[in-house]
């Protein structure tokens, strides 16, 4: 059984509070041991993050893509070894892991390629004024479990390309692959520009309420951004916070349920449904209900559930027993409710946190089932016949991450998509993020984009250069 360490300065540093087990989801087998750091090793680590920062807030532009992309090199070259941590912690099938990978090498090179430009307000006889970004120092990144390799890219890429340091805290769940990822980028990275720091608890909050560390980029629940929020509050850290979503689509009566059942099941079961913009709750108009929900529970028995490094293998385990647990829960909650249970609805026999996908129908708004994020393997299909009452419905909702539109005519799903009170609205699709485009939510789901020159410039701080000629 391997036993981790933590990464302190380029160095390999056992946990001060011991080690903890972590579990292979899919056998509930101990995977290896995590090191338990001590809030004096944080210390350590933010101090590390600070001594780098006094060079590495200088470097260049051409030495900053330099190093991503020989990250990304050294990426694809443990791409294989990256791949087998993930499936081993988080559950998920090979495949969906191999793409995790590939994933962050795409991002990694892409977020190399993005430009902070000196923008020039006036330029004049008397007078130039020039706006200049500039890094704010040690960011901080606490990371969830649900893809925990390319999470932990889309926070570290970013922050060191704009010239900052950084401070990675991954889900206690899921450590394994984040370290490796941080013992790669030492390789080619200098001492202290990345450090990785564990535990079960403590870290985390004594993350938010750091004085060293000038930013959070946070990735998770809506109740823990808010606890982010009360500690970084001290010293006014800046945050972006990428929290909760309980997405919804809306399938216009001209859509063809054959043609986009494929497409819906998909973004909806995404990493067995454990995506934050995953589809959550999908309405459909009363036309084309039934169709719908038969063609969704063909879909569902396409997969092949096991553990994710057995052949032919599509669909993995929920991640852990907590969540398994609250899966199950709402759709025993739906059940006594009169839902009809369209294919699953019950954990399998064995070791193992194994939910099939389940479609759930005849259900509607006020049944926990469609009010809470259920984040698993679970999808309520909603009849509606007026598609103003659906948007109204799908507005409801106290979390604004996703939302799409399904339909034949995407001129007019476009309009309707606009409607929705969401940060990212797609068209005959779901959950696609890309690294152009900025991707964040609006109401409970958090503030503060990633991705694109937008997300890069969430890392910076404004400087005016006010020149008199």
């Amino acid at each position: 059984m391997k036993q981790y360490s933590l990464i302190i300065n380029g160095q390999q540093v056992a946990g001060a509070e011991g080690n903890f087990d972590v579990l292979n989801p899919a056998t509930e087998e101990v995977v290896g041991l995590c090191p338990e750091a001590s809030l004096a090793q944080l210390d350590e680590a933010v101090a590390a993050a600070q001594a780098c920062y006094e060079t590495w807030q200088y470097s260049s532009t051409e030495e900053r893509k330099a190093l991503l992309h020989s990250i990304a090199d050294r990426i694809e070259a443990n791409a294989d070894e990256l791949a087998r941590i993930v499936v081993a912690e988080q559950g998920k099938p090979l495949f969906l892991a191999q793409m995790e990978v590939g994933g962050a090498v795409a991002w990694t090179r892409a977020t190399a390629e993005l430009e902070m430009p000196v923008e020039v307000l006036e330029d004049s006889e008397a007078k130039r004024v020039e706006v200049h970004r500039k890094p704010l120092g040690v960011v901080g990144s606490i990371t969830p479990w649900n893809w925990p390799l390319m999470i932990a890219v889309w926070h570290i890429m970013p922050a060191i390309r704009s010239g900052n340091t950084v401070v990675s805290k991954p889900s206690g769940l899921t450590p394994f692959n984040t370290i490796r990822l941080v013992e790669i980028i030492n390789e080619v990275a200098p001492a202290g520009l990345v450090n990785v720091v564990t535990g079960e608890s403590g870290i985390g909050s004594g993350i938010s309420g750091h004085k060293g560390i000038s930013k959070i980029v946070f990735t998770g629940s809506t109740p823990t951004g808010q606890s982010i929020m009360r500690g970084a509050a001290d010293n006014l850290k800046r945050l972006t916070l990428e929290l909760g979503g309980n997405d919804a689509a809306i399938v216009l009566p001209d859509a063809d349920p054959s043609t986009i059942a494929a497409g819906v099941f998909q973004t909806a079961f995404l990493n067995m449904g454990q995506t934050c913009a995953a589809l959550k709750r999908l309405y459909v108009h009363d036309s084309i209900y039934e169709e719908m929900c038969e063609k969704l529970a063909d879909e569902a028995a396409k997969q092949t559930l096991g553990n994710g490094l057995d052949e032919g293998v599509t669909f993995g385990p929920i991640q852990n027993r907590k969540q398994f647990n609250l899966v199950n829960n709402l759709v025993e909650d739906a059940r006594a409710n009169g839902a009809r249970i369209l294919c699953g609805g019950a954990p399998l026999e064995g070791a193992g946190y194994f939910y099939p996908p389940t479609i759930v129908a005849d259900v509607t708004d006020g049944c926990r089932l469609v009010d809470e994020e259920q984040f698993g393997p679970v999808l309520p299909v909603i009849r509606y016949s007026d598609v103003d009452d659906a948007i109204k419905r799908a507005n409801a909702s106290d979390e604004g991450l996703g939302g799409s539109v399904w339909s034949s005519d995407t001129a007019k799903a476009a309009k309707i998509a606009t409607r929705l009170e969401c940060g990212t609205a797609w068209i005959n699709g779901h959950s696609e993020l890309l690294p152009y485009a900025p991707f964040g939510g609006c109401k409970m789901s958090g503030f503060g984009v990633e991705f694109g020159q937008e997300g890069l410039l969430e890392y910076t701080s404004t400087q005016v250069l006010n020149i008199n000629k």
